[in-house]
C-alpha cells in the first residue's frame, strides 16, 4: 500500500482546530476531511482511525504549545513579563471567539474522561507536563530572587494552571477582552506574590 503524502504538521493543526471547535465526538470524519483536505482513506492510512488522528493532533498541539512557551520565556528577561505574554496569547483567541480559545487537552479530556482510557491517559500526561514546565520556570524565578520561595513553584504552577482553565471556561460566557485581561492580571498577581 502506498503511503500518503502530505504536510503532516499542517494536517494535524487543521485537525486540532476541528477537534477544538466541534469536540471529539462531534468532529465527524466528514468534518475532519474538510478541515484537513485529506480523503478518508488517507486519514485511515496515516492515522489508522479518528482516535489515532486525535492522538497525533494532541502530540502536535503539545509540541506547538511547548515551543511557544519556551520562546516566550527566552524572549523575556523576567518570569512576570513572560507569563503575562503567555496569558495574553491565551486570552486573544478567547476574546475573539476563535475555535482555538479552547484548550484541545482540557476540552477533549472533559469529553472522553472515563470513556476512553488511552486518550484520557495521554491527555492527563500532557496536562501534567504543562504544569511541570510552568513549575520549572517558577523555580528559576525563585532561584533568581524574582519571587519568594513560599509558596513553592509546584503550588504556584498548580494555581496558575487552574486559573488558565478557569479563564478559558469563563470566556465561553464572557468574551470581553478587558475583563479577560483583568482576570489574567489578577491571576498572575496571585501566582507571583
Amino acid at each position: 500500500m502506498r503511503s500518503a503524502e502530505f504536510d503532516k504538521e499542517h494536517v494535524l493543526r487543521q485537525a486540532m482546530t476541528a477537534f477544538m471547535q466541534y469536540g471529539y465526538s462531534k468532529a465527524s470524519m466528514q468534518k475532519l476531511t474538510q478541515a484537513t483536505g485529506l480523503h478518508p482513506g488517507s486519514i485511515y492510512c496515516a492515522f489508522k482511525n479518528k482516535q489515532g488522528l486525535l492522538l497525533a493532533s494532541v502530540e502536535q498541539y503539545q509540541k506547538d504549545k511547548n515551543d511557544q512557551f519556551e520562546s516566550l520565556v527566552a524572549e523575556h528577561n523576567d518570569v512576570k513579563s513572560a507569563l503575562s505574554a503567555f496569558l495574553k496569547n491565551i486570552t486573544h483567541p478567547c476574546a475573539n471567539n476563535e475555535a482555538t480559545k479552547f484548550c484541545l487537552l482540557t476540552r477533549t479530556l472533559s469529553e472522553v474522561d472515563g470513556q476512553d482510557k488511552e486518550v484520557s491517559k495521554v491527555l492527563a500526561n500532557n496536562l501534567n507536563a504543562f504544569e511541570n514546565s510552568l513549575a520549572n520556570v517558577l523555580d528559576k524565578a525563585i532561584d533568581n530572587g524574582e519571587i519568594s520561595s513560599t509558596p513553592d513553584a509546584k503550588s504556584r504552577a498548580q494555581f496558575l494552571v487552574m486559573g488558565i482553565y478557569g479563564i478559558r471556561t469563563y470566556s465561553s460566557t464572557s468574551d470581553n477582552q478587558a475583563t479577560l485581561s483583568r482576570l489574567c492580571s489578577q491571576l498572575l498577581d496571585n501566582v507571583l506574590n
